[in-house]
């Protein structure tokens, strides 16, 4: 990780710099600078990062974990942000100051990982998921000879990185971390002796592809021997204690997103939120069959689902009407008529993913196609575990997630900023950074918006009370982010256990014990995913109160596209750019 003046240009290529920043006219030159010097900053510190961003020049890099190391790059954010609080002080235009704020609360987040939930120092896992390659075997962004050295020479340093977890890692380690990180590593060594070595068995290269050999099985056994220091050496005296406490709560949702509300008026709103939708969920399975509980009805509604072998086929009929549906109802523009590649998941991956979203970074500039992976059943399982495996394809939650995930989702989330970043500015790391509650919670609102507006058309309403099976679909995906969103504060700042947010999950979720377990588990490490049900309620807040100021001349398409044009900013802020009355702004919640 090098050191890197704050007022400096940074240290990255001429050519980079000029794709990067663009530098708008409506950009201050310090605030697009300051923008520059974080992201040559952020991606020294983490290089993998840059790979997928789709910056060559930092493919191949050795990872830096060491003790050192991390400090330094916490030296260079906290200077870093010093001196963005002395630019916000100046009397810079409304869009500068936009993206400054944008810019700080990107800053805030990397120290609070750092120095407040202290991830190198208390979580294992910060060190078992950071070699992770994939992206080099699974997307064309150079040439395969070139991709095959960058990834032999990021490997060569994954033994150096589990020596610095080694030396960094605290002796006392919350329990769930340590299990977890095991997990993790252990996945991590078989993927890489085995599917990410397959992944570059075209290249004729045979030399390349021993040298490539050679550094995956030091990798993998760097890993494996991770995994066995910590089950010996740290999981012995693992703690029950993971809660980031209250006080770094609000922090957190303070910093990152702006939000002024506290936990425990956020939790009231949350309780609110799963009556409604649980509401929702029961009176579609009535509308189904009265004669059953709800949770039954939806068993069966799961159980129309593809077969194997029109998986792919049908995973990609009904995004096209899905993308149609929007055309006809005229609810977002689409900028550029490129289209999700819907595939099988590439051989390689499939240990590891059921269903992805795989799509380009910020500034990729070759490898530019979006794939939306499915695993389909292997040809060798029986009848019985086929079918459990496609009960999860159920057509209605498969569209549901189509929905967050590519159209109007995701994938429109970046063609949108695609297109039009460059006319407002959202250049450099203003299109790279960006709230947890805005990217996640845009998507999360799409699923919702898109029911509320008529979602299935005809095309996709052939089976009886069609409509009431993709609300419950709908209602289940929200339940779960609801569920996330109490759990995570009560963890966190009350006190809960895993088990009872296990419980939790289970009764209002209607998830079984295992998922269940493996939502609560999540949270003790993320807390910030309780912003897919925040975000979402913020967009759903926004819209109702544009709609108040603009009255007769409001449309939700042109809500959905301005949203969409200005990166992915903070909603607070985004409430500053499209709300008249600044007395609003500060209220994203109802």
């Amino acid at each position: 990780m090098k050191r890197t003046a704050f007022s400096s240009l940074c240290i990255l290529t001429a050519a980079a710099l000029t794709l990067l920043s663009g530098c708008a006219a409506s950009t201050h030159p310090k605030v697009q600078a300051a923008g520059d010097a974080y992201l040559s900053t952020h991606f020294a510190a983490n290089p993998i990062d840059g790979t997928n961003a789709g910056l060559r020049e930092y493919d191949g890099r050795a990872l830096d974990y060491s003790a050192g190391a991390l400090r330094r790059y916490s030296d260079q954010l906290t200077q870093q942000r010093r001196e963005l609080d002395a630019l916000l002080a100046t009397n810079l235009d409304r869009d500068s100051s936009i993206k400054a704020r944008m810019l700080r609360a990107a800053i805030d987040g990397e120290l609070f990982t750092l120095n407040i939930q202290r991830k190198p120092y208390t979580n294992p896992m910060f060190y078992a998921s950071a070699a992770d390659v994939s992206s080099y075997a699974k997307r064309d962004f150079a040439p395969l000879s070139d991709r095959l050295a960058g990834a032999t020479a990021v490997l060569e340093s994954v033994p150096a990185v589990i020596a610095a977890a080694k030396a960094n890692l605290e002796p006392a380690l919350p329990r769930i971390f340590i299990e977890t990180a095991v997990v993790i590593a252990d996945g991590q060594a078989e993927f890489i002796a085995g599917d990410l070595v397959k992944g570059f068995d075209a290249s004729p290269d045979a030399a390349a592809k021993a040298r490539l050999r050679i550094s995956a099985d030091k990798a993998a056994a760097a890993m494996r021997d991770y995994s066995a220091w910590l089950t010996r050496e740290r999981l012995p005296r693992g703690t029950n204690t993971f809660a980031i406490g209250r006080a770094a709560y609000v922090q957190m949702l303070a910093e990152q997103e702006l939000i002024s509300e506290s936990p425990e008026e956020i939790l009231a709103i949350g309780e609110r939120e799963l009556a409604r939708l649980t509401a929702i969920f029961n009176a579609a399975a009535k509308e189904i069959d009265p004669t059953k509980p709800a949770t039954e009805v939806w068993l069966a509604v799961q159980n129309d689902h593809p077969t194997a072998a029109s998986l792919i086929p049908d995973t990609r009929k009904h995004l096209e009407e899905i993308r149609k549906f929007l055309v006809d109802k005229d609810l977002i523009s689409f900028p550029r008529e490129r289209r999700v590649l819907v595939d099988e998941t590439p051989g390689f991956l499939r240990a590891t993913s059921f269903a992805s979203m795989d799509t380009p970074g910020p500034f990729e500039r070759v490898a530019t196609e979006s794939f939306y992976y499915v695993t389909p059943p292997e040809p060798t399982w029986d009848a019985a575990k086929t079918n459990e495996w496609l009960t999860a394809f159920n057509y209605y939650t498969t569209d549901v997630v189509s929905i967050h995930e590519a159209y109007p989702g995701h994938f429109e989330q970046a063609m949108h900023l695609q297109a039009h970043g460059p006319t407002y500015g959202i250049t450099g790391a203003f299109a790279y950074i960006g709230s947890y509650a805005y990217s996640e919670g845009w998507a999360h609102y799409c699923e919702e918006m898109a029911i509320d507006e008529g979602f299935p058309p005809a095309s996709l309403s052939t089976s009886p009370h069609a409509a009431a099976k993709y609300r419950m679909a709908m209602c289940s995906e929200a339940l779960l982010r609801v569920c996330r969103l109490i759990a995570s504060i009560k963890m966190h700042t009350q006190g809960w256990s895993i088990d009872q947010a296990t419980a939790f999950f289970s009764a209002n979720c209607y998830y079984p014990e295992a998922p269940a377990r493996s939502e609560a588990n999540r949270g003790t490490y993320d807390p910030g995913y309780l912003l897919y049900t925040l975000g979402k309620l913020q967009f759903f807040k926004l819209r109702d109160d544009l709609k108040a100021q603009q009255g007769n001349s409001y449309s939700t398409k042109e809500f959905h596209n301005t949203v969409l044009r200005y990166g992915m900013p903070q909603v607070r802020l985004l409430r500053e750019r499209l709300l008249t009355d600044p007395a609003s702004w500060d209220k994203t919640l109802n």
